[in-house]
């Protein structure tokens, strides 16, 4: 199947669907759901569900192609990304910890990918009415507004930092952002897709993220990297070269923050 030209047309298409679901699906359940708990110990609520299941059928009126959607099977998740050259990925309630204890951080994140890479992303805050959408190669928005990070950047010692690790990994890392944190200032959201689009938007500068899985980074990531902030892997300067599944994050603002940023994170590692 040929690949869609990414159009105004279709780019409008897209976020018009997700922030349709995110209208009838979403916000009438904010704050009257009951969550629970997954196999992984992540939380899910019937929003999650509504939403992945009007995400489909909207999408594939736009683009009929598979979808990888987070609450979806494994098996059926993975037998997707090896077999479909194209498919959308969504994450129908990013943020749902967030959203089930009615805290107004999360969004709707959708992105077409081919193979393990974004060619579209959009990420819906509906709390905000905020969209942040990229198409590869030409560029980000905000809503209508074209999303350019500033050149200039504080140096990592003024940084607004969002960071997660998990209890698992990186324990030495971990300590020494407690003993000794080389930013300014430190958050964790509980949304990976809005920090992404924050982090385009100059909201924060730096990021950290030990493992992220692919609905949590491809629109997001996209849009990061069309605004002109820069990202790797913890482990690796490619961060589009490893593993699509479970991708490491490092990032900021700027390549000059990045490279001041990764030099500490390095040194800490190495330790």
């Amino acid at each position: 199947m040929p690949s869609p030209e990414i159009t105004v047309r279709f780019a409008a298409r897209a976020i018009d669907a997700v922030r349709q679901v995110a209208a009838e699906e979403i916000l009438p359940r904010y704050r009257s759901v009951d969550a629970a708990l997954k196999s992984d110990g992540s939380v899910v609520t019937p929003a999650d569900f509504a939403a992945q299941d009007a995400l489909v059928r909207k999408l594939q009126a736009i683009d009929p192609v598979p979808v990888i959607g987070e609450e979806m099977a494994a098996a059926e998740q993975q037998a997707i990304f090896a077999s479909a050259p194209r498919f959308w990925c969504i994450d129908p309630l990013d943020g749902t910890k967030n959203f089930s204890e009615g805290v107004p951080f999360f969004a709707v994140s959708v992105a077409l990918m081919e193979g393990a890479r974004p060619v579209f992303g959009i990420v819906h805050d509906p709390i905000a009415d905020e969209a942040f959408h990229a198409a590869q190669g030409t560029g980000a928005w905000l809503n209508h507004r074209p999303l350019v990070v500033p050149r200039e950047a504080p140096p990592l010692s003024r940084a607004v930092a969002e960071v997660s690790l998990r209890r698992d990994a990186a324990q030495g890392l971990r300590s020494a952002l407690k003993r000794h944190p080389p930013y300014g200032r430190r958050l964790t959201s509980g949304s990976s897709a809005l920090s992404w689009c924050h982090l385009a938007a100059a909201r924060i500068d730096v990021m950290l993220h030990s493992g992220q899985k692919m609905w949590d980074y491809a629109a997001g990531a996209l849009v990061l990297q069309e605004a002109g902030g820069a990202l790797a892997a913890i482990e690796a300067g490619d961060f589009w070269g490893t593993d699509a599944w479970r991708r490491s994050v490092i990032a900021a603002r700027s390549p000059d923050l990045l490279a001041e940023w990764q030099a500490w994170v390095g040194a800490e590692l190495a330790r």
